[in-house]
């Protein structure tokens, strides 16, 4: 029962992701927390104190966003790691996802992102780990090119597990790659990635 609960997850996470890829460029993101929850609207403080309204799409993913370790990344492991360039080419880590399965692939490829200043998103597969004295190294690989990422000991390390509607409320900590906004201001999400355990998702 749990396999097929996690088979079911892993296809629909990648069917959302590729919906929320394709409509990127009229999407914004969303950081911040749930000041209350009224059925599938969501009111939510933005990080830059702006008050929200989201929807949630129609079989809206809800997504976990739990604690995870250096343990956790392992060779063929696909990961997300948002990091800052340094001056010999390679990234430091601020954070790193470990994907699941199936969302292996998704937004591959080396881009900025909007974490932090200068920040950019590596999105990889682990082709080698080697521990030393600054973190771990993880050389990786995406379709145009490879790069070393430098994960020291104070980076944030999680992963992805189905979530549960229920937990989002009023506190919850929400980040939302790709919501639509619709003709009368409200913003429309087909997924909602939350920290659980009081977790603020690091992306």
């Amino acid at each position: 029962m749990m396999r097929t609960a996690r088979y079911v997850f892993g296809i629909a996470v990648f069917a959302v992701a590729l919906a929320a890829w394709a409509w990127a460029q009229d999407t914004m993101r969303i950081r911040g927390t749930i000041e209350r929850a009224d059925g599938n609207t969501l009111l939510v403080k933005s990080r830059d104190g702006a008050e929200l309204k989201v929807a949630l799409a129609n079989n809206a993913l809800i997504v976990a966003i739990v604690k995870a370790s250096l343990a956790d990344i392992k060779q063929g492991s696909f990961v997300g790691v948002t990091g800052m360039p340094q001056a010999d080419g390679s990234q430091r880590a601020i954070e790193v996802h470990i994907f699941p399965e199936a969302m292996r692939g998704t937004g591959e490829g080396q881009y900025p992102w909007d974490l932090r200043p200068g920040s950019t998103m590596t999105n990889a597969n682990v082709e080698q780990t080697v521990t030393g004295v600054d973190g771990q190294t993880l050389s990786v690989k995406y379709k145009d090119g490879e790069k070393k990422l430098i994960v020291p000991p104070d980076a944030t390390i999680v992963t992805y597990t189905p979530g549960d509607k229920s937990e989002l409320k009023p506190g919850t900590k929400i980040f939302i790659a790709a919501a639509k906004k619709l003709p009368d201001g409200t913003l429309e999400a087909p997924r909602v990635n939350y920290g659980r355990d009081g977790l603020t998702p690091p992306m």
